[in-house]
């Protein structure tokens, strides 16, 4: 086996996926997920803790979200600078050529218990990380963390459908359709 290969990160992630459907995540270890990589055990322990962090990237999404509003325009209120982070995280993560990827994961995620343990976990960091930057921004406290957990929904809301069978909406797209819903919701209570 070659000493180093390139995007052993990204080969680790995929194979990860695939052995989990084929197997399911309880059955699958480390070392196969490695091997079907074609790389080591210790490569895979160099980029994630464990078989249950592969499918979860990090804190990559916590800081595209964090710099999308940072770059909002200092107009943008806070839902407003939200959804620019959003836009943000559908031009750089779900992209037309990830959705596929993110359809098959998400159903891995659906059927065990430890994965929907951590998406929900994952889903709590998002909203504290774009909570903190709004409160960056000076948006005070409770409407940085009124404004991240109605992003949080909206964000929900855009992955769901942009995940959805025979779906072609982009995930701005569906960002912009799931926050006329939020709004017109909350604009109706």
């Amino acid at each position: 086996m070659a000493r180093w290969q390139p995007h052993a990160p990204e080969r680790l992630v995929v194979a990860a996926l695939d052995l989990f459907e084929e197997r399911g995540y309880e059955s699958t270890t480390v070392i196969e997920i490695a091997e079907r990589a074609g790389l080591t055990k210790s490569t895979f322990f160099r980029h994630f803790p464990d078989k249950r962090e592969v499918l979860f990237g990090g804190d990559a999404m916590a800081g595209l979200l964090a710099g999308g509003i940072a770059d909002a325009p200092a107009t943008a209120t806070p839902l407003e600078a939200v959804a620019h982070a959003l836009d943000v995280v559908g031009r750089e993560a779900f992209t037309a050529e990830r959705r596929e990827f993110s359809a098959r994961r998400r159903v891995v995620i659906a059927a065990n218990p430890e994965l929907r343990e951590r998406e929900a976990l994952k889903g709590l960091g998002l909203t504290a990380a774009m909570a903190e930057a709004l409160e960056e921004r000076g948006v005070p406290d409770p409407a940085s963390r009124v404004a991240a957990q109605l992003g949080a929904l909206v964000m929900a809301l855009a992955y769901e459908r942009w995940c959805g069978p025979a779906e072609e909406t982009a995930f701005g797209e569906a960002v912009r359709q799931a926050l006329h819903q939020v709004r017109a919701a909350t604009a109706a209570s």
